[in-house]
């Protein structure tokens, strides 16, 4: 039996570096992203409203963008920035802010260029939201080797409620899934340009996958710097540093190993342990810092000269401040427990037990164009579209499996990012918490929707009718799901619709 495993395993990481090309290995991709990006785009000013925790990011970013931090702004600067954005004022007090900074300086890049209104804060994250839907369809490709898989892994990203609601609004966990899943798909290429390396030391025979260096591994830089942006966004990005540099390590011992080395785990110590420290979390260190310059290299920053009356010490004055500012962002986020309307446990997330409604205008007959005796809604609820999540909760059931048994480093990868994403959560237990934090997982999910919908059709060589009858299914599959996001679109995009539509959506009381 053990044999047989440590078969099965030489053959899985002898699978090919890269998948084949063809015709549309960007085409369909390109595809896939063009229909995200006119559903993120179309009617993004819409509604003319700051929309949840818009009420923080968008004025934040402007601040950063003026003043180089986060700054004060009078009570009645919504009402002002909706009315006429061109005469608030801008305090040049600093403020108290529980996120870095990076996030705010993507939303404020929209601001500078279309300015202070609901278009210019949504703008950069439903860019980053449709470039996040062709880099799951090109990871799905290189995941796979099936550009038709990866295609399906975009399309089902592109119809998500939860990924399509924070593609359009001013929010920060759209900006850090991007940098998440930007850094996956940099470590997947780095994995089969490294494959490739050792297989030519397994051509060259004796202890060369031993003692072969593997050099200078830009992806794997990149995948660095964009982690740490991630952790720049939100502090939810250090998990997965953390999980993705343990991943990289154990893919460098199992490469080495495919290609012969005699002392895979020694060699991985020896050759890869200290690069990947450096690629990683130092570089990732470099980028947290450097996302703070504004702060820096002003005087007005929240608490920017604490140190300044404290004793002496050989750290720097504005590190020690920037180190204390820092307890005080982790005591308030790890010590929220303030009630909310829509918070929820973790427990409920994958199969979308409470969504978050984000807006909320309630109509009479009359008003605003609505036209029903009963009165209208107009929502914007940050819900996954519903089929895709249950179907999701299989999928990993069916990676757990493939991994376990079968040893596939495919569904261990995906399975590491989820954990990295969503089980950090289950320790705020009695924090203040919300489901629409699950947006960085959404790629994931997608992707692991597409592999279970691959073993679904079959491998190449399986009879015809076995091809038929396992497309027929996945297709079934996909068509649902669009039609489920069809069937919420207007909870998605602030429609007014009937109350009747309305609760004909509510589906479960938890969602009221």
């Amino acid at each position: 039996m053990a044999l047989a495993v440590m078969e099965r395993r030489q053959q899985e990481e002898t699978v090919p570096a890269a998948p084949a090309k063809d015709r549309y290995r960007w085409w369909g991709p390109l595809a896939v992203a063009v229909f995200a990006g006119v559903l993120r785009l179309w009617n993004l000013k819409s509604p003319h409203a700051f929309v949840f925790d818009e009420t923080y990011y968008p004025k934040d970013a402007w601040a950063l963008w003026h003043n180089g931090y986060e700054s004060v702004w009078p009570d009645n600067a919504n009402q002002l920035i909706l009315g006429n954005p061109q005469i608030v004022p801008l305090s040049g007090t600093g403020t108290f802010i529980a996120h870095p900074p990076l996030g705010k300086w993507v939303i404020g890049l929209g601001e500078w260029i279309w300015g202070l209104d609901p278009f210019g804060w949504r703008i950069a994250v439903a860019l980053l939201g449709t470039l996040s839907v062709l880099m799951v369809a090109r990871i799905g490709r290189r995941l796979f080797r099936s550009t038709l898989l990866g295609c399906v892994a975009g399309l089902l990203m592109a119809v998500d409620g939860l990924q399509f609601v924070l593609s359009r609004v001013g929010l920060l966990d759209g900006v850090s899934a991007f940098f998440v899943l930007a850094a996956f798909g940099a470590l997947l290429i780095d994995r089969d340009r490294t494959r490739d390396l050792l297989r030519a030391a397994r051509a060259e025979g004796g202890r060369a996958a031993d003692e072969v260096r593997l050099g200078l591994r830009p992806w794997r830089l990149a995948a660095g710097l964009l982690l740490g942006a991630a952790c720049s966004v939100k502090w939810t990005g250090a998990p997965v540093l953390a999980v993705l540099t343990l991943l990289v390590l154990l893919w460098d011992q199992a490469g080495r190993r495919a290609a012969g080395a005699h002392r895979a785990w020694r060699s991985m110590l020896r050759r890869d342990l200290w690069p990947a420290a450096l690629s990683l979390p130092v570089a990732g260190l470099a980028v947290y810092l450097l996302s703070w310059t504004g702060w820096f290299a002003t005087d007005g920053g929240y608490d920017r000269h604490w140190a300044d009356g404290q004793p002496g010490s050989w750290v720097p004055g504005p590190l020690r401040s920037l180190w204390h500012y820092h307890a005080q962002i982790w005591e308030f986020n790890t010590h929220l427990t303030s009630p909310h309307t829509y918070q929820s446990n973790p427990w409920s997330w994958l199969v979308q037990g409470r969504p978050v409604s984000m807006y909320w205008v309630q109509l009479t007959a009359g008003q605003d164009g609505c036209t029903a005796p009963d009165g209208c809604a107009s929502q914007i609820l940050a819900l996954g579209t519903p089929l895709l999540w249950w179907t999701a909760c299989f999928a990993l059931a069916y990676a757990l499996y493939r991994w376990f048994f079968r040893r596939d480093w495919r569904s261990g990868a995906l399975l590491a990012a989820v954990a990295a994403v969503y089980l950090p959560w289950f320790q705020y237990q009695q924090r203040t918490v919300f489901s629409f934090y699950m947006v960085v997982l959404v790629p994931f999910l997608c992707l692991a929707v597409a592999q279970m919908l691959g073993a679904m059709l079959g491998p190449a060589g399986s009879p015809p009718s076995r091809r038929r009858w396992g497309a027929a299914g996945a297709g079934l599959i996909v068509a649902a799901i669009v039609g489920c996001f069809a069937f919420f679109y207007p909870l998605y995009t602030g429609q007014v619709i009937p109350m009747s539509e309305w609760h004909t959506r509510m589906w479960f009381e938890s969602w009221v």
